[in-house]
């Protein structure tokens, strides 16, 4: 089964490739899908983007993995409302989407002064062994 057709027909989630990420945008848009919203993790050298599309609560999402310091198309010439989540991942993950009609550089959640902190990477402190509790 080709991806066009594990997309649309088979799986609810199909690995695409970068470069074909706004054709397949179209191709759900052109089927009747609405965009939903997008999620990112951190795989290590790489960011994976899952965008889910949904028509009458068939839920479809489309997995694209984006290594880090390159970039992906923007998905707003074929749904605009990806304007907001794509602004928010490049602000907490750091992948540059193409073609981003506003780009808000960082500053759509976190005011300048914030120290970015791309790729949302949590650490934990560890308190000394020999700390006191207050």
């Amino acid at each position: 089964m080709n991806t066009y057709a594990r997309v649309l027909n088979g799986l609810n989630t199909s690995t695409v490739p970068t470069e074909r990420v706004v054709s397949f945008s179209k191709i759900f848009k052109d089927t009747g899908f609405r965009f939903v919203t997008m999620s990112s993790s951190d795989l290590g050298d790489a960011i994976d983007l899952i965008y889910h599309f949904d028509k009458d609560l068939d839920l479809r999402s489309m997995r694209v993995i984006v290594p880090k310091g390159s970039a992906i198309s923007s998905i707003t010439s074929v749904f605009a409302c990806a304007l907001l989540v794509e602004n928010e991942i490049k602000e907490h993950f750091g992948v540059d989407f193409e073609g981003l009609p506003i780009d808000f550089n960082g500053t759509f959640y976190l005011d300048e002064e914030v120290q970015r902190t791309p790729f949302c990477k949590i650490g934990i402190a560890k308190k000394p062994a020999d700390a006191q509790e207050v």
